[in-house]
């Protein structure tokens, strides 16, 4: 691998952190405020961020519980996101 696919993975790796952080944040913050419908919204983006470090976790460590965990929570915020949205 080259210096810059590197750079670029690093970059896609911060990227993918931070996403998983600010997102679930948000997500706790909005809930914690009394706006569950919008931190569902928040919390099921920083899924998308969740499914591919816990995917990378598995890959990588073995970890599928963690993997297996992310799916079961994605599935309830899509139930939940259903309940308060449709």
């Amino acid at each position: 691998m080259n210096h810059h696919n590197q750079n670029n993975e690093w970059a896609f790796n911060n990227f993918m952190q931070f996403g998983l952080v600010g997102f679930t944040m948000l997500g706790f913050l909005l809930t914690s405020l009394k706006l569950p419908e919008y931190g569902l919204i928040a919390n099921l983006i920083s899924e998308v961020f969740w499914l591919y470090s816990t995917y990378k976790a598995w890959k990588g460590a073995n970890q599928l519980g963690m993997f297996i965990n992310t799916l079961i929570v994605t599935v309830i915020l899509i139930f939940g996101i259903i309940n308060y949205w449709l």
